[in-house]
């Protein structure tokens, strides 16, 4: 599911953030900042100037408010903390372990799924609605975040939590190959 493996470091600064951002009724309102902060980390100008020692933090923070803004206060005071604790550089998988957070909160579920091409809205829909058959679970609950790799062939892997379904022509390639090479 994750690209991004979550550091506990990261996964501390995203809990405190939640608590706060659920107190307040604020968690969309937070996890788009938080996106918008990581986001800008995706320049390399930006990458850089967030992470020089040459830049002071109170530039920084000015920059960071001019980029992101539109953001509770309290989301803003929480980057400012990271920039003051030299951890801005870890926006993103803080971002990612506060998606988390708030999908677990609200009975969402993130479901990895691969492709051999791009999946359209229907298409993604249908699998939303079969694989929430198959896990028992609310098809409008499933977070479908999809990968395409043309080496699968064709036909579907989907992976939610420890729970993988491979359904690739790839796949049943590869367990028929493994049928024919065993002894009977």
């Amino acid at each position: 599911m994750s690209t991004t493996m979550i550091t506990s470091s990261a996964r501390r600064y995203a809990v405190a953030a939640f608590g706060v951002a659920q107190e307040s009724g604020e968690l969309d309102a937070w996890q788009a900042a938080l996106d918008r902060a990581a986001s800008l980390l995706q320049d390399p100008s930006a990458r850089l100037a967030f992470s020089s020692p040459a830049v002071n933090p109170e530039s920084k923070r000015a920059a960071l408010d001019q980029l992101v803004p539109v953001a509770p206060r309290t989301a803003r005071n929480f980057l400012h903390i990271l920039i003051e604790r030299d951890r801005f550089a870890t926006i993103a998988t803080i971002a990612e372990a506060f998606r988390e957070r708030v999908n677990t909160e609200r009975g969402v579920i993130a479901a990895e799924v691969t492709t051999a091409v791009p999946l359209d809205a229907e298409s993604t829909r249908l699998i939303a609605e079969r694989l929430g058959r198959f896990l028992g679970h609310d098809p409008g609950k499933l977070n479908i975040r999809p990968r395409v790799d043309p080496a699968i062939i064709g036909g579907v892997i989907a992976r939610v939590g420890d729970t993988l379904i491979d359904d690739s022509v790839r796949g049943r390639l590869e367990r028929l190959r493994r049928a024919l090479a065993s002894p009977h």
